[in-house]
């Protein structure tokens, strides 16, 4: 990490805070001892200070899962396995950081309020690419466009809602439920991709 810039490092520290602790339990002096980073290196690289430094890092996060999908559709093209196995290494991740690492963007998102114009902004940009990604890959196997939207949706609904349930819980069994029944509903014959 100590040779990536420090513009990076400051960013992956942070998305890595917001993972764990989100945006208010995160303070700006963690973030420069985890960086090793002096004060005035933050506020070069972020005028801002912490809410820039927050959406860079959401805008990373963001990133960094559009990289993961490409290479997840690409090594299984069928995107109900390749959904599949997202979720299930969503629930690995869970379950070996010991339910403190759940989604990185849903603990900034429950605790942000009308008056975080730039936070709200910044993880509805990256929900809406999430969505559109998956839409994407759904169309291109054969649903059609409002089916594909719609799965989406969905799936993305379900990851979000089943890792907060599960953290809270202390067990992945919320979601692995959740994920049985999707599975089963999406694989019956009248809600499979359509000719």
């Amino acid at each position: 990490m100590d040779t990536l810039p420090t513009r990076t490092r400051l960013i992956h520290a942070m998305a890595d805070s917001l993972q764990r602790k989100g945006l208010h339990g995160v303070g700006l002096s963690e973030i420069l001892e985890m960086t090793g980073a002096p004060k005035g290196s933050l506020y070069h690289h972020f005028p801002g200070g912490k809410t820039e430094l927050a959406v860079a890092a959401i805008d990373d996060i963001s990133a960094q899962i559009n990289q993961h999908f490409s290479r997840l559709f690409s090594q299984q093209p069928d995107p109900l396995k390749a959904l599949r196995k997202w979720l299930d290494g969503a629930l690995q991740q869970l379950e070996q950081s010991r339910f403190e690492r759940g989604c990185p963007l849903a603990t900034i998102a429950l605790e942000s309020s009308p008056d975080d114009v730039e936070i709200r902004d910044a993880l509805q940009r990256c929900f809406t690419s999430i969505r559109r990604v998956l839409s994407e890959h759904l169309h291109r196997f054969g649903y059609n466009q409002s089916q594909a939207d719609n799965l989406a949706a969905l799936f993305v609904s379900l990851y979000e809602g089943g890792l907060l349930q599960a953290r809270v819980a202390g067990t992945t069994t919320p979601l692995r439920n959740a994920i049985d029944a999707l599975f089963e509903l999406t694989q019956h014959p009248s809600h499979g991709p359509q000719p």
